[in-house]
């Protein structure tokens, strides 16, 4: 294994070169586009003069946001389960345990643990986290959540009955572009099969150098840390990888370093799976990044774009047409302002000829039925019809529904995928209590009401956690869609 700065760099700037390779443009220039084309800003480096009007209809945006809403709309929850253990009725108090870890104990501490799931989802705000992971995957085809140990957050609770040993450390979330992370095989499509992972990021200068002395790092290689740094920023790479432990099974370690010194040595994060989660929009066969749909929705974009201002200037030519003036008969100021009265001198001839009008390009009915079919088009194809957009009428109730539920069918693949990613995220926090909570009181919430119970990290350490998710799909209607449908009925 590669651990030295100058071997982890040289993965890095590896990973780097094959992310620019992929597609036409490469990751990193593609993504910018899509990013660009999502927000509107659709008519960058386009040179169409600063007075013609250049309109956006934002169809990219559109079908985003109505599928990311479609994919968070459903209620879920997570489950937990300890393998080769049956499942015992849910328990909502759980007393101190000693002895032998007996099945009914591990049972009832699992059905504790999806409590304790969605209490960890409320201090971490994971419905905002979630959101920004669909619109980051939406736009570079690849999102990812990375888990870490926090030492010094605060947990309310005491290690005593006095209260005067103050429990700290827990999980925290941050998200991560994926422009950022590089995977050890590029061609494994799943995380947790390769061979390590090396997440960058932009550090103070004064932090990266609190954090190298705090692991015993000697004045050289404080030095080396201060020349690697650029405008009082510098690169730190973490790379995390599996070592094989002496019983044969797995551990995840990792080390971070700069360019030119190792800010923290080689150390065990005591975890069993990558302390990362990725959903992919579209999967790429073979190939660990995955693929965004706005990459392919572009230049239906940009022909709507410029159709519409086409037909735009056609229609303001049209009331306000160019204006001729023959300068040799018309001497005075022209304004184009109602009732100027102009002064012509010369003949006849003179005056018919002194001010015309271009004539504007004609602006069709087809042209506009042309538009039209491509906006809807591009719609449908995406599977953001009128249907599913709720801009078509129905007869009754039971028509709406049916027709709305197989207007999102298409998007059920997407939404599995982001189901397993919750799953995903699931495992690696309950592979973090076990590995880190220790001993300490857990609070979760039953109806409505908080408590805490008790949990003894040690006890649990060698059962193998399964997290399975179950969905709500009842369908919930909006205001708007609830009066359309009384006023079609009456």
């Amino acid at each position: 294994m590669n651990l030295t700065p100058i071997e982890i760099f040289g993965e890095f700037e590896a990973g780097y070169l094959f992310k620019s390779s992929l597609g036409n443009r490469g990751l990193f220039e593609q993504n910018k586009i899509n990013e660009r084309f999502f927000v509107g800003d659709q008519w960058y480096g386009a040179r169409a003069g600063a007075d013609r009007p250049l309109v956006r209809h934002n169809v990219i945006k559109r079908i985003g946001d109505y599928k990311m809403s479609q994919i968070t709309r459903s209620k879920i929850r997570m489950n937990f389960s300890a393998e080769g253990i049956p499942t015992a009725p849910e328990i909502s108090q759980i007393s101190e345990f000693s002895g032998a870890v007996t099945d009914s104990e591990i049972s009832g501490v699992m059905s504790a643990l999806s409590d304790y799931y969605d209490t960890t989802c409320e201090r971490l705000n994971f419905d905002a986290l979630s959101s920004e992971i669909l619109r980051n995957a939406y736009i570079s085809g690849t999102s990812l959540l990375y888990t870490y140990w926090n030492p010094l957050l605060p947990t309310g609770t005491f290690a005593d009955d006095k209260k005067t040993v103050a429990i700290k450390g827990d999980i925290s979330c941050e998200l991560l572009r994926i422009e950022d992370v590089v995977f050890g095989d590029p061609y494994c499509e799943n995380l947790q099969d390769q061979p390590y992972i090396i997440i960058s990021s932009q550090k103070n200068i004064a932090d990266v150098l609190r954090e190298a002395e705090f692991f015993g790092a000697d004045s050289t290689t404080l030095e080396a840390i201060n020349d690697s740094a650029t405008n009082g920023k510098v690169t730190l790479l973490t790379k995390l990888y599996k070592a094989v432990k002496a019983d044969g099974s797995t551990v995840i370690e990792g080390i971070k370093v700069t360019e030119n010194a190792t800010v923290r040595p080689r150390f065990s994060t005591n975890l069993n799976l990558y302390p990362l989660a990725q959903f992919k929009w579209e999967n790429r066969s073979g190939l660990a990044y995955g693929d965004s749909e706005i990459t392919y929705l572009i230049p239906n974009q940009i022909a709507i774009n410029r159709m519409i201002t086409a037909n735009v200037w056609a229609a303001m030519s049209t009331g306000l047409p160019i204006m001729l003036v023959n300068g040799d008969t018309v001497t005075e100021k022209i304004t184009n302002d109602p009732g100027q009265i102009i002064k012509i001198y010369g003949s006849n001839e003179d005056v018919a000829g002194a001010v015309n009008f271009v004539t504007p390009p004609c602006s069709m009915s087809e042209f506009d039925q042309c538009i039209n079919n491509l906006i809807n088009n591009t719609l449908t194809q995406s599977g953001a019809n009128e249907v599913a957009l709720g801009d078509s009428r129905a007869d009754n109730a039971t028509a709406l529904q049916t027709m709305r539920d197989a207007a999102i069918m298409p998007l059920q693949l997407v939404k599995n995928r982001f189901y397993v990613f919750l799953e995903d995220v699931a495992r690696i926090w309950a592979d973090f209590w076990i590995s880190h909570y220790g001993k300490r009181k857990k609070k979760i919430f039953k109806n409505g009401i908080s408590a805490y119970i008790p949990f003894d990290a040690d006890r649990y350490k060698n059962i193998i956690i399964n997290t399975k998710i179950d969905i709500n799909e009842s369908v919930s209607f909006n205001e708007k869609e609830q009066l359309s449908a009384l006023l079609t009925l009456f």
